[in-house]
């Protein structure tokens, strides 16, 4: 596989999605030992409003999993995603219908087609970071 492009987002661009505050998890996991697990309670434990998407499950984290984005009955600043690389231009798509500003997609997912859909609609959209990794670098949050 070819090396993943940088999504060209400085230190003060993601600093600025720290911001925010409601953050729909995708592909969220039940395990607690995988990064779909263990980064939204992070994110959690930052205080961070976390909601689980995920068909699936109906509740994670004691918190009401919904089974899209579309479904979600809050505005949602952030999707968070952990879903394959080649399910990313969808997920941007339904960001996109439900007023998404900012997409970020984990580390290891990247889609060109997922970024140029986030661009066309003016969504920030970050690509092969962890949220949480990120979150902790540039805020010292202790592991």
């Amino acid at each position: 596989m070819a090396a993943i492009p940088s999504d060209g987002l400085d230190d003060e661009a993601i600093r600025a999605i720290y911001r925010k505050k409601v953050i729909a998890v995708v592909g969220i996991s039940r395990d607690p030992s995988k990064a779909a697990g263990y980064v939204p309670e992070y994110l959690l434990e930052q205080g961070y409003n976390v909601i689980p998407v995920n068909p699936f499950a109906g509740t994670i984290m004691g918190r009401k999993c919904y089974k899209t984005i579309a479904d979600v009955p809050v505005t949602i600043d952030v999707v968070d995603v952990f879903r394959p690389s080649d399910e990313a231009a969808k997920v941007v798509e339904d960001a996109v219908a439900k007023g998404v500003k900012t997409v970020w997609l984990q580390e290891g997912i990247f889609s060109p087609e997922a970024a140029a859909k986030a661009r066309a609609a003016d969504i920030t959209i970050v690509w092969n970071r962890c949220i949480m990794k990120e979150h902790r670098r540039l805020f010292g949050a202790v592991p």
